[in-house]
């Protein structure tokens, strides 16, 4: 049987505790929703900069991943009786990972 997707939905919230509703305010205080205002974050410092050793060791961090991870997908393409990986043999091989 083929496995079916399932659909968001969108949540109707849910009944407040009778803690929650003695602490809310009787006034009817309603929080506004939050609005997006442009420029808020415009002054965001974007000149980072980075050691090259950090870059180094993210890179070789990386290749290591990399190269273990199609290791794993070529096991999965071979017990498939397969010689070329596909995208599913990666899938399979992070998900017996637990990625």
């Amino acid at each position: 049987m083929a496995r079916t997707k399932q659909t968001a939905r969108k949540s109707t919230g849910g009944k407040a505790t009778k803690a929650a509703r003695k602490s809310a305010p009787a006034t009817g205080g309603v929080k506004k929703p939050h609005r997006y205002r442009r420029g808020d974050l415009s002054d965001f410092k974007t000149d980072l900069r980075f050691q090259s050793s950090a870059v180094m060791a993210l890179q070789e961090a990386s290749e290591a991943y990399l190269v273990s991870l199609f290791e794993d997908t070529n096991l999965c393409a071979i017990h498939a009786k397969r010689v070329t990986i596909m995208p599913k043999d990666i899938q399979l091989a992070r998900h017996i990972r637990g990625e």
